[in-house]
């Protein structure tokens, strides 16, 4: 079991990352949830919360209009927990990239939900925030 959720964050992770002059596999993100999936991302005062869908269109326009050109996400460490056919993985990543032709780097935790389908497991929520004054990642 652990290792099929490996799987599913690994792809995650590689489906929204790329170099210049490639384009991310977005598309690949939505085999990953659930079809009521949702992403979201509680970085401000008010959370972002979206569909697979409504996370993917946003990000797929910065790219095709040339706004976001590089990103790269990767899992630091986490903590996984499994119950049947649920499970929760507590990550801590590290994400950068080139937004508008400026540099960005941060780090932060992203808390994943997985349930068991017939089809096998699949992330049912993430919610992610980022490191800044106040919540800050331990180094391990």
């Amino acid at each position: 079991m652990q290792t099929e959720l490996d799987r599913l964050i690994a792809q995650f992770f590689d489906a929204v990352s790329f170099e210049p002059g490639h384009a991310p596999a977005y598309e690949r993100i939505e085999s990953l949830f659930i079809d009521a999936g949702l992403l979201i991302k509680n970085v401000g005062t008010m959370p972002e919360i979206s569909t697979v869908r409504q996370f993917i269109e946003p990000r797929e326009a910065m790219v095709r209009k040339g706004e976001l050109t590089r990103f790269l996400e990767e899992e630091l460490h986490e903590v996984t927990q499994i119950f049947g056919n649920v499970a929760q993985r507590f990550s801590a990543y590290s994400k950068s990239g080139t937004m508008n032709g400026s540099d960005f780097a941060a780090r932060g935790m992203i808390s994943t939900q997985f349930i068991l389908t017939p089809a096998g497991w699949r992330m049912s929520a993430m919610a992610w925030d980022d490191e800044r004054p106040g919540p800050v990642l331990q180094s391990r």
